[in-house]
């Protein structure tokens, strides 16, 4: 079954950066769409936006709720309210440093809330999921590109909730497999909508580099540190596999789709990546071309 304007989709944290994204292009594709956000790393002027840009016959289709996923009441009262057809759960916290630092705030909000959620669809019959995973679930692997097989060992607090979401995911698919989830374990997401209306602007700091470097680039921020210019790099700058946030966004439009369209799909995990690696260093090159000098500082990775 492919989308269809009857289709209604609870959008889990669909004021942020991936979830505004995604939002759009389930509007554009038809379906439609309600957000619960607790706005803990966003503004709901991001929700305005989103409405913005898809016109006003299709932001008819939107329905924005602040609300905690903790708080079993907010969820209650979205299920009793109307008809989910599936789930994209996006809420959580998700930045690493923070999570070593407090790791009872990354289990109470990631895992508290996603249980809350789950036992509520369950309630009401809603049971296909589109997770929002990570590949920190597989730690710091001595091959690269991953591949979905790889042994997982989430290596901090924050990929251990994903890993333990996932584990969660493929338990109650094994208890009752009429559930159908997807966990989606995606790499960096950068990038921004083309309007430039929507994209990652942070409460904060930071913790993610893109976002750092445009808020160095527009005199929010001082300088870029660079952690480690003598990494075993062409450039000697750390490597990651960035994915811009519209391939993300159409790719968890594809997994809704196939929840729907696969009666076999069972507890499934992707990759969401390139499987190709960019230095720090061309990151703030590529950025500078199209925006102009960008201030940073190289140190030492033993320095950390």
């Amino acid at each position: 079954m492919g989308s269809s304007v009857e289709q209604n989709i609870l959008v889990t944290g669909g004021a942020g950066f991936i979830g505004t994204h995604t939002v759009v292009q389930l509007l554009n594709q038809g379906f439609k769409v309600t957000i619960i956000d607790n706005l803990d790393n966003s503004v709901v002027e991001a929700v305005h936006r989103v409405r913005e840009l898809v016109g006003p016959d299709l932001s008819t289709k939107l329905e924005f709720n602040l609300g905690d996923l903790r708080n079993k009441g907010d969820i209650e009262k979205l299920f009793s309210n109307q008809r989910f057809d599936a789930v994209i759960h996006f809420a959580g916290l998700k930045a690493v440093g923070e999570s070593v630092g407090n790791p009872r705030r990354y289990f109470d909000n990631n895992l508290v809330g996603t249980i809350n959620l789950y036992e509520t669809m369950a309630k009401y019959n809603c049971k296909m999921m589109v997770f929002s995973s990570s590949a920190t679930v597989y730690g710091q692997p001595e091959i690269v590109p991953c591949v979905e097989d790889f042994e997982l060992q989430a290596m901090n607090p924050y990929g251990r909730t994903k890993l333990f979401l996932e584990e969660i995911a493929r338990d109650i698919h094994a208890a009752e497999p009429e559930w159908k989830i997807i966990l989606l374990r995606y790499f960096n997401p950068v990038g921004a909508h083309e309007s430039g209306r929507i994209g990652e602007d942070p409460k904060g700091i930071p913790n993610n580099l893109m976002p750092y470097i445009q808020q160095v680039a527009v005199g929010r921020l001082p300088e870029l540190n660079v952690f480690g210019h003598d990494y075993p790099t062409m450039d000697g700058s750390a490597v990651r596999d960035y994915i811009h946030v519209m391939d993300l966004a159409d790719g968890h439009v594809a997994a809704l789709n196939k929840l729907f369209s696969d009666s076999k799909i069972g507890c499934t995990a992707y990759n969401l990546g390139t499987g190709q690696g960019t230095s720090v260093l061309e990151m703030v090159s590529s950025f500078e071309k199209a925006s102009g000098k960008v201030r940073f500082s190289l140190i030492s990775a033993i320095m950390q």
